[in-house]
C-alpha cells in the first residue's frame, strides 16, 4: 500500500471510531427501546466496517 492509501485508511479507521463511541454516547441518552436497537444497529454496523480496516491493515503488514 502507498503512504497516501495507508493515511486514507487512518483517516477512515478514526472516522469509524468516532462512530462507533458517539452511538455509545446516544444510546446511552436514549430512553426509547426501538431507538436504542437501532443506534446499536448502526454502532455494530461501524464495528464490522472497523474490523475490515484492521483486516486490511494486518493483511499488508504480512
Amino acid at each position: 500500500m502507498t503512504e497516501k492509501e495507508l493515511l486514507y485508511v487512518e483517516d477512515a479507521i478514526n472516522h469509524e471510531i468516532y462512530m462507533i463511541t458517539t452511538c455509545k454516547e446516544v444510546e446511552d441518552c436514549l430512553t426509547d427501546e426501538n431507538l436504542v436497537k437501532l443506534v446499536k444497529k448502526i454502532g455494530r454496523k461501524h464495528e464490522g466496517i472497523l474490523s475490515m480496516f484492521m483486516d486490511l491493515l494486518s493483511e499488508e503488514g504480512k
